[in-house]
């Protein structure tokens, strides 16, 4: 991504390269123009560029007659949650998710507290093209104030979600790897108020980075092994933003973040109070979908982006959904994906049922999950899914986010890349030989 990226949810890129000061005093000064009077939210994650960009977009918001909000750093979702509490018109959150640390980038939030929908994320990067802006005279600059505690309002929310009493009684064992990121100022609080005994891990939120700060199985090895080392029965990997969360089990076997969202899913549904309609994105495990299935709910499929997945939860007044990058979205909480709502909810899944994280993550649907991806250009792309479509009459398809073939036991997703002259595929099935057969047999048309 040598490129500054910029999409409806926001910008990401180099900084003091492809993002400097200028550009994102710019971007926000767009961003702006585009929402309702009120207050803006301004928050961060541990990266080291983050207080220098944070005071350059507070000072940017302020000249176009905007009151701030400094959070300093607080994860996504807290943003999110805040966002509503204190009656904002948006939020600026400063983070470059999982990407390294010569990264960082800008999350745009709307008034409701969640990330941008495409039509207002849309109109704010063509202003941001032409370069709007509507600064103030000296005497309508915005005020800026403090938030003493940021973190207060989206802990009372995820915790009313779950049986606390019983969990505290557990008082189970757990590791947190925050990897010096913005989750630990609420993880540590939210499993200190869960009676947990707590391994903190990266609790420093500074951006040193101490791994790759994608929550992948490569990535969290020497984390994996610390779990089963300290006796915990779990540990919880958040990325740098604290939106997605990755599961390690009592014995340092890697979950994963596709089985955070599906036990999430699992614990709703076996609830009469959240059994409803599950949303899930296009590229995200099945597993949910049979669980809501076996429940005797409907799951829907959204295209793939955080955004798309809040708005047909909210269209289908869906109980639930999520991404399975380790994004459970919980609508009591906020229509953000929310490692912390994954970590309370795993929590009162294991507290309430008496097993352990292996045994309910060995209990849910066995599929497969394989990722490719071919060279081709963006106007090769009709041309292949035609040719899809005609091999594969008998599947059900669905187009808009790529293509996505789906028959009862698998799914094939094929999908140009925003960023790269790439087509990803992506297929799940109950083999994972054929899941890879579908891979190869799609990269086969390209030839």
């Amino acid at each position: 991504m040598s490129e500054l990226i910029i999409s409806v949810s926001g910008l990401r890129g180099i900084v003091g390269e492809t993002l400097t000061p200028e550009v994102a005093m710019r971007f926000v000064a767009a961003f702006s123009g585009k929402l309702p009077d009120g207050p803006i939210i301004v928050g961060r994650d541990g990266r080291s560029s983050g207080p220098m960009l944070s005071r350059a977009i507070i000072a940017a918001l302020s000249a176009c007659g905007r009151d701030c909000i400094d959070v300093d750093v607080a994860a996504t979702p807290t943003i999110g949650v805040l966002v509503r509490e204190r009656g904002a018109a948006g939020a600026v959150q400063i983070s470059a998710s999982h990407n390294p640390p010569p990264y960082n980038g800008i999350k745009l939030f709307g008034s409701t507290g969640r990330v941008l929908d495409a039509v207002t994320g849309a109109a704010i990067r063509d202003a941001y093209f032409v370069g709007e802006a509507n600064y103030k005279p000296f005497n309508q600059i915005g005020r800026i104030s403090d938030e003493s505690d940021p973190h207060e309002p989206h802990l009372c929310k995820v915790l009313e979600t779950v049986d606390a009493l019983a969990i505290r009684a557990a008082g189970h064992r757990v590791l947190i790897d925050s990897n010096h990121g913005a989750g630990s100022l609420l993880g540590i609080r939210l499993l200190k108020a869960l009676g947990c005994h707590i391994v903190a891990v990266g609790d420093t939120p500074d951006g040193k980075f101490a791994h790759v700060p994608e929550p992948t199985a490569e990535n969290l090895t020497e984390i994996a092994k610390r779990v089963r080392e300290t006796k915990c029965v779990v540990g919880f990997c958040q990325d740098p933003d604290a939106d997605r969360l990755a599961l390690v089990d009592a014995d340092g076997r890697y979950i994963g973040e596709e089985y955070t969202l599906a036990l999430c899913v699992l614990r709703a549904m076996s609830d009469e109070a959240t059994r409803g309609p599950v949303v899930i994105n296009g590229a995200t495990s099945g597993m949910s979908e049979r669980i809501a299935r076996d429940a005797g709910v409907e799951s829907h499929r959204s295209f793939v982006g955080e955004a798309n997945v809040a708005d047909m939860m909210i269209d289908k007044k869906a109980a639930y959904g999520g991404e399975g990058n380790g994004g459970p979205i919980d609508p009591r909480v906020g229509y953000v994906r929310d490692s912390f709502v994954g970590m309370a909810q795993i929590l009162d899944l294991m507290t309430a049922t008496g097993k352990s994280l292996a045994t309910l993550a060995n209990g849910l649907p066995k599929l497969h999950i394989h990722k490719d991806k071919a060279t081709v250009s963006a106007d090769r792309l009709p041309e292949l899914f035609d040719k899809l479509v005609k091999q594969y009459p008998e599947a059900k398809v669905q187009t808009g986010d790529g293509l996505r073939l789906a028959w009862d036991d698998k799914w094939l997703l094929v999908r140009g890349s925003n960023t790269e002259p790439i087509v990803r595929l992506i297929a799940e099935a109950e083999t994972e030989a054929e899941a890879k057969g579908l891979c190869a047999a799609a990269a086969k048309l390209l030839g």
